[in-house]
């Protein structure tokens, strides 16, 4: 309870900080900035978060997001080749996206099964495939970049860009749309269903879990399931935003996704998280990156400065269920 709230006040502090040593942080072009990019870092830390509350890891979330972004670029600028018929097929955008999402939810599922079926350990399993789908996203175009993907009205696949713009005629990006809804669902999802409360007494007590009926495989390879599709969304959204498809797309932002939900208060020992608080993570990370470019700190300097946030939050995480295990020990001391 002590430190309940705390990335709040980091955020407020931090939005206070750059208003006064930035210049033009706080205009609307440059909130709106920070706002897609926080969109792309809050889906990928929602799908994390679920992760890690299992107390597992997903490593792979940047590279998928890259595939994701290479599948959906080269099926509206290439289509499909059917050799054996001789034809290309075109796809509309919506059937784009539903592709490049199972696709997601797909190398998620088998990231689950790989750790739950042969007992690879999280870490080492989406390591693999995180360099698996970076040398995909690099094969599917030999390295090169799938540009102006704006389709052609006689192929029936125009309206990509749609998710990189911002609401029906408002300022809102599409893609804080989409965090919204996702967040809704997930945050829904975690603390009203039966599935949720698995997830997190799972991370509590694994063993425990097992003993009490829960199908921990199953719950496990549906949550790695679910960060794909976060993943996939991120790289539909990114690459809208572009208006093009790069390899490079997603590259260290697992790091992003890990600090965004840690900072929210996701334990790294598992069983303890909130989508809320993700979100509020996603915010303080978008605001460090942008604000540090517009105060011009190079990248070496910003990759330095993550990277001490991401430690300081496991410190804080680590130092916040110490006092919890004192006062529950305390109290139970006290009822003897």
């Amino acid at each position: 309870t002590l430190l309940k709230g705390r990335t709040f006040i980091v955020l407020i502090v931090l939005l206070i900080f750059f208003s006064i040593t930035a210049n033009n942080f706080l205009t609307v072009g440059s909130l709106l900035t920070v706002a897609k990019h926080v969109a792309l870092y809050g889906i990928l830390a929602i799908g994390m978060t679920y992760v890690i509350i299992t107390g597992g890891i997903d490593l792979s979330v940047g590279s998928v997001a890259g595939l994701a972004g290479m599948i959906a670029g080269g099926l509206i600028q290439e289509g499909l080749t059917l050799k054996f018929a001789g034809v290309t097929v075109y796809f509309s955008v919506p059937l784009v996206v539903l592709i490049t999402i199972l696709m997601g939810a797909l190398v998620g599922a088998l990231n689950g099964v790989v750790i739950t079926k042969f007992n690879v350990a999280p870490f080492i399993a989406t390591l693999g495939s995180m360099y698996i789908c970076r040398g995909l996203a690099n094969i599917r175009s030999n390295g090169a970049t799938f540009s102006e993907l704006a389709g052609h009205e006689g192929l029936g696949n125009t309206g990509f860009e749609i998710f990189g713009r911002n609401f029906m005629g408002t300022m809102i990006p599409v893609g804080v749309i989409i965090l919204a809804i996702v967040a809704v669902i997930a945050g829904l999802i975690l603390k009203k269903t039966p599935f949720g409360w698995h997830v997190q007494a799972i991370g509590g007590n694994e063993k425990a879990s097992k003993l009490s009926g829960i199908k921990v495989d199953r719950v496990k390879i549906w949550v790695y399931a679910f960060s794909g599709l976060c993943s996939a969304i991120v790289g539909i959204i990114a690459t809208s935003q572009l208006v093009s498809a790069t390899p490079k797309t997603g590259e260290s932002w697992e790091m992003n996704a890990i600090a965004a939900s840690v900072l929210g208060g996701t334990s790294m020992a598992g069983g303890v998280g909130s989508i809320g608080g993700t979100i509020v993570g996603a915010f303080v990370i978008g605001v460090i990156n942008d604000g540090m470019t517009m105060c011009g700190v190079t990248e070496f300097w910003q990759k330095i400065i993550r990277g001490l946030v991401i430690i300081v939050a496991v410190i804080i995480d680590q130092f916040q269920r110490n006092l919890q295990a004192k006062m529950a020990l305390q109290a139970r001391n006290e009822n003897k």
